[in-house]
């Protein structure tokens, strides 16, 4: 039986998203966050050294990190049998639901979204994240106004163009998409909802990018995503300092 070490609040919750969309059996283990630190427990520790969530538990692999236990998922369990007739000769093939043709230009792309979601959208979202707790943050108040100036000469200089310029990219692809394959839902989308979903969150950056938040709400219409929420309990969207 599949395990999944879940974390509330946490990038864990696609996990169970991709296993309902295979419809696959498994068993959550959840953990809950720290309600004054917002921290994992250390009890997660013992599962894997970084304490982080998801970790996936199957047939004797472990896997940490969203996207190799993506990867892992859709490549091993999402193949179905097709079958059709030519010829007067019934065959059969192997169709993978979740993923496109291996070395097409499509795999590719599939590979390129399943690591820019954590390596280029999510950093600058986590330093919006770090700066506004700074800037929330109990100091003394003759400080305030230095921190305050600093994390603004930050944000202008660097984070705002950083941010919009990533969501922008994203914006324009789905401007002719569907999905971000396509018009096929993939893997993929279930990846890069993470970062869209703390983005959307934010009423400013919906409003700004509309075409995102449309993407979003096309994901979270999905039965499978639904049934995922049930599974893994209350979810907030926005990135947490202790999710994988």
């Amino acid at each position: 039986m599949i395990q999944v070490h879940h974390l509330n609040h946490s990038r864990s919750q696609r996990i169970l998203w991709l296993l309902e969309e295979l419809a696959l059996e498994y068993d959550v283990i959840k953990y809950y966050r720290d309600l004054d630190t917002e921290l994992a427990p250390a009890s997660l520790k013992k599962v894997h050294p970084l304490g982080k969530a998801p970790i996936l538990v199957d047939d004797g692999v472990k896997l940490a990190e969203s996207g190799v236990i993506v990867d892992y998922l859709a490549q091993r369990y999402g193949k179905k049998e097709r079958h059709s007739s030519a010829h007067e000769a019934d065959f059969c093939s192997a169709e993978n639901l979740l993923l496109p043709e291996k070395e097409s230009q499509a795999w590719w792309d599939y590979g390129y979204w399943l690591h820019y979601a954590e390596a280029s959208l999510m950093p600058p979202l986590l330093l919006r994240l770090v700066f506004d707790k700074i800037k929330s943050a109990p100091v003394p108040f003759f400080i305030r106004p230095i921190i305050n100036k600093i994390v603004a000469s930050v944000d202008q200089a660097f984070l705002h163009q950083q941010l919009h310029g990533q969501l922008s990219y994203v914006a324009d692809h789905l401007s002719c998409h569907q999905w971000m394959l396509g018009e096929r839902f993939s893997a993929a989308d279930i990846q890069m909802s993470f970062p869209l979903e703390a983005a959307m969150s934010n009423k400013k950056l919906a409003d700004c990018y509309p075409r995102l938040n449309a993407y979003v709400q096309q994901l979270h219409a999905r039965p499978a995503y639904l049934r995922a929420l049930a599974k893994g309990g209350d979810y907030c969207y926005g990135p947490k300092s202790e999710s994988e």
